[in-house]
């Protein structure tokens, strides 16, 4: 989850509602062909379903929680999201980050959005086994305390069902290939769904 720089794009012009995605390289496609991301995807389901909004993916490889917080204000300034997706703090267990820094960055990331008006989804993540159980489950745990605490929606491991499947990740055994984005995009969807159709505009509900 490190190396590479992707800026946010906006998936669609238009007057449509955003959701904004602000992640790390698990969001911005590292090491994947052109529009085969999972958030390449979600746009193209979201025009399946017939849901009118727009995605604007702001994930930066390598990037942390904190950073995170320096970048989201602009970002909320410039597209006004109605629906806020954060998938942050892999790259933050990977340093070592201590677990109250990265608690007190994802809630400082869901308060921003809540005062924004957008609804949020944080996604979770797991860290590699070698780190330990203690450490990845108290790891976990942090997702879990911050989206319980600000009630907000949670999608405890965005690699569930990916992340032990080897025939699923690239070389470097850290980041999916391309045959595991749609898995990950079913794991994002049930969190996210709701959150959509909450923020319909009026003459769709």
């Amino acid at each position: 989850m490190f190396t590479s720089l992707l800026l946010p794009v906006d998936s669609r012009s238009g007057s449509e509602p955003v959701i904004l995605v602000l992640g790390d390289s698990l969001s911005a496609g590292y090491g994947l062909p052109p529009k085969s991301g999972w958030v390449w995807l979600l746009e193209r389901r979201l025009g399946e379903r017939r849901y009118p909004f727009r995605v604007v993916n702001a994930g930066v490889s390598g990037d942390t929680t904190a950073g995170g917080v320096s970048r989201l204000p602009a970002l909320l300034k410039r597209h006004s999201p109605a629906v806020l997706i954060l998938e942050l703090g892999a790259n933050d267990g990977l340093r070592g980050i201590p677990f109250a820094e990265i608690d007190a960055n994802l809630t400082r990331l869901v308060r921003l959005g809540k005062a924004s008006g957008a609804g949020i989804l944080i996604v979770g993540n797991r860290l590699p086994p070698n780190y330990g159980t203690v450490y990845t489950k108290r790891f976990q745990a942090v997702f879990e305390a911050v989206a319980e605490r600000e009630q907000v929606a949670l999608v405890p491991r965005l690699l569930a069902g990916v992340a032990q499947d080897w025939g699923l990740m690239q070389e470097d055994g850290m980041h999916p290939n391309a045959r595991a984005q749609p898995l990950m995009l079913d794991n994002v969807w049930p969190g996210l769904e709701p959150l959509i159709r909450d923020r319909l505009p009026a003459a769709r509900r």
